[in-house]
């Protein structure tokens, strides 16, 4: 598109066997040209804050302060331009025998296996980590819900969604979630109904993101986040 605006995009992102992530709440957009760049960042209130800045590398997202965030951004786009085509002309002086091993490995991973690949086990977390290590405990824990729950068990699990979107490291991402949930508040009337309701919720986001939904039946939620599959292959 002219002027390269980027969207920010992907929170509370799932791995590729579990439904995907939320999009954006708080909307972020940098522009760049050849003669520089313009980050206009949308708040709450509806203002929008312009400014000239440094060329942002591509796919960063800007936080409320208006500066780079990185626990909104994943991983590939933390890294300058600058440093990437440096690492690229690197690669490209290899072997051939090594170049070849690389292009095979690329052809039968995932990008999203290729980015914990090549992102080193010390770094913190990025907003697709973030999202995944999320929704397996979100999904875990109704999966282990109790079918009856006391009002106490009512009360704390009411607490614990509620807090997301203020405690959410990224904020935009908490900021939609918290907006879906006074569209469709949480179900926290038992196992059952706790595991449809993220399921759901986790499942709007697929069709946001043009991905297949996952399908909230009982016996498949039970399968994929506490019993495992029935052949076995995951005891």
């Amino acid at each position: 598109m002219p002027g390269g605006t980027t969207r920010s995009a992907g929170c509370l992102q799932a791995s590729p066997d579990s439904p995907d992530a939320p999009g954006t709440g708080h909307i972020t957009m940098s522009s760049s040209s050849k003669e520089g760049s313009t980050t206009t960042s949308t708040n709450a209130n509806g203002s929008s804050d312009v400014k000239n800045s440094k060329p942002l590398p591509p796919g960063m997202v800007l936080g409320p302060d208006g500066k780079p965030c990185k626990i909104c951004t994943a991983f590939r786009y933390w890294e300058p331009s600058g440093k990437k085509k440096t690492q690229n002309a690197s690669a490209s002086s290899s072997t051939t025998s090594n170049a070849t091993a690389a292009a095979v490995a690329a052809a039968t991973t995932t990008a999203a296996g290729d980015a914990e690949q090549s992102r080193p086990a010390h770094c913190p977390p990025d907003v697709e980590q973030l999202g995944r290590s999320t929704w397996t405990f979100l999904h875990t824990t109704a999966a282990y819900y109790p079918t009856r729950p006391t009002p106490l068990q009512r009360a704390n699990m009411l607490n614990l969604l509620h807090s997301l979107p203020t405690l959410y490291p990224c904020g935009h991402c908490g900021e939609h979630l918290g907006k879906e949930m006074k569209t469709n508040p949480p179900d926290v009337s038992g196992r059952e109904g706790l595991g449809r309701w993220l399921c759901e919720r986790h499942d709007e986001v697929n069709v946001r993101l043009g991905k297949e939904r996952f399908g909230c039946g009982e016996e498949r939620l039970r399968e994929r986040w506490r019993d495992g599959p029935g052949d076995g292959s995951c005891d």
